[in-house]
């Protein structure tokens, strides 16, 4: 009869074996998917998958506000806009801004509750083409791993490219082509300085302003961004 303490070792060791081969498996399939959008453009995201089923929870015809266009067909004030508002140093760091990171940490601090991320545009952007909006060391632990290979695979344009294609600017409106013409009636390349600021503010709470786009604090957003904007240095 074999003891019992040993075979339980033995098991035991070859489940965490198994744990790691898939959390190994699952990486090298997100990699996969980095390298294959380095140069094709993403057509859905997690993000837009999850917005997609809860509209469609109360109707079931419900669709999305998206359409691809390319990095010169996006007005050159909605880039300033994000840069200033989202990630200052974008086209300088290597996916994460550490000092961002340690000021947000320190305002949360005082806050008594997260009131900041310090996340960069590429983290966002990892995190709206793969993972969950919940908070856990998990999602934030994956939410690395992506950004590193997608800073390690991809241009600085082509993140940004990206980014400006799949972020969500409203209820069920994904992409900058889709947030000018559901806000403004116009195309993306047509966005003035003022109008690229306003939807540059929406982007931490873009259902909210959906619905509420008179709210004050929108405004007082915008012009803060507005006078930041010549600064911007953009890929």
């Amino acid at each position: 009869m074999k003891p019992v303490l040993p075979f339980a070792v033995l098991w035991l060791k070859r489940l965490l074996l198994g744990l790691v081969g898939l959390v190994l498996l699952y990486q090298f399939w997100l990699f996969g998917w980095v390298l294959w959008w380095s140069w094709a453009n993403p057509d859905s995201t997690r993000f837009m998958e999850i917005r997609l089923a809860e509209l469609q929870a109360t109707d079931p015809k419900a669709q999305l506000k998206k359409q691809w266009v390319s990095y010169g067909k996006i007005s050159n004030h909605l880039k300033r806009a994000l840069i200033v508002s989202e990630d200052g140093l974008f086209i300088h760091h290597e996916g994460f801004d550490w000092d961002g990171i340690q000021k947000a940490l320190e305002k949360n601090q005082r806050r008594g509750k997260i009131v900041a991320g310090g996340s960069t545009i590429t983290q966002q952007l990892a995190k709206n083409l793969f993972l969950t909006p919940s908070k856990t060391p998990w999602r934030k632990a994956e939410e690395a791993i992506v950004t590193l290979m997608i800073e390690a695979v991809w241009s600085k344009q082509r993140i940004f490219e990206v980014y400006l294609n799949v972020i969500e600017w409203g209820n069920g409106v994904f992409g900058a082509e889709a947030a000018a013409r559901h806000y403004y009636g116009i195309s993306a390349a047509q966005l003035s300085a003022e109008q690229a600021a306003r939807l540059a503010g929406m982007v931490p709470s873009p259902r909210y302003y959906d619905r509420n786009r008179s709210a004050p604090g929108l405004a007082r957003k915008a012009d803060v961004i507005l006078g930041r904007m010549p600064s911007a240095q953009i890929p």
